[in-house]
């Protein structure tokens, strides 16, 4: 009938005008999942920092270097292979390596491998253990963006020296020179929507103490 014909007439316009905004919401959920993600200092999602078989790390014992904000107030936010000596060189009780934690993968305790060190104990270490070299590996895509950002803003000579090092170990200076990339591009988009507040040791706009006991495991 004429009425069946214009009601089907009617529903296929209504669906064809729905369909742009349909795209345009699509377009947009990946770019706001990429904005509110947690990234790494290379510009990409943070991966993990605990490998199977070792033990959880990370402020939440969820394998990642999370920024949590003002309740870790240790600053969490560096991933290193850990040193036997880490603790003790910045002034820590040695849980380096007497405490073992659960393990990644499976079940029980599990001696560390990949750690989330304090922000600031990391450039302590750099400081009292030789500088950049003394550290056996840096895992660039597990180091949140946030160590970045707060070193970026300190002008303390210690932190200048660890936010040079990140840049050495992950590839954003290459014998001195800056290297024009298109990690250090990402870079800088990440480092543009990343909330100050949540750069900063406790969320507080200060620079975290390294003498603070905050900085434990």
């Amino acid at each position: 009938s004429s009425f069946t014909s214009s009601f089907f007439h009617l529903k296929f316009l209504e669906e064809m005008t729905m369909v742009p905004s349909l795209a345009l919401v699509l377009i947009s959920l990946p770019l706001a999942s990429a904005k509110s993600g947690v990234m790494s200092i290379m510009g990409k999602e943070l991966g993990y920092c605990s490998q199977p078989g070792t033990a959880m790390t990370g402020f939440t014992r969820d394998g990642k270097c999370g920024d949590v904000g003002p309740a870790d107030a240790g600053a969490h936010h560096v991933c290193i292979q850990m040193k036997s000596d880490f603790c003790t060189v910045t002034g820590q009780p040695n849980w380096c390596t007497t405490r073992t934690f659960p393990c990644m993968g499976k079940a029980g305790q599990c001696s560390i491998g990949n750690w989330c060190v304090c922000q600031w104990a990391f450039a302590r270490y750099l400081e009292r253990a030789g500088g950049c070299d003394s550290i056996v590996d840096l895992v660039c895509d597990a180091t949140n963006m946030a160590a970045f950002e707060a070193y970026s803003r300190s002008n303390r000579p210690e932190h200048v020296a660890a936010l040079e090092c990140i840049k050495k170990k992950c590839g954003f200076v290459n014998d001195g020179a800056e290297v024009e990339s298109q990690v250090e591009g990402e870079v800088d988009v990440v480092k543009g929507i990343i909330l100050d507040s949540n750069m900063t040791c406790g969320g507080s706009g200060k620079e975290k103490d390294n003498d603070s006991q905050a900085c434990k495991a």
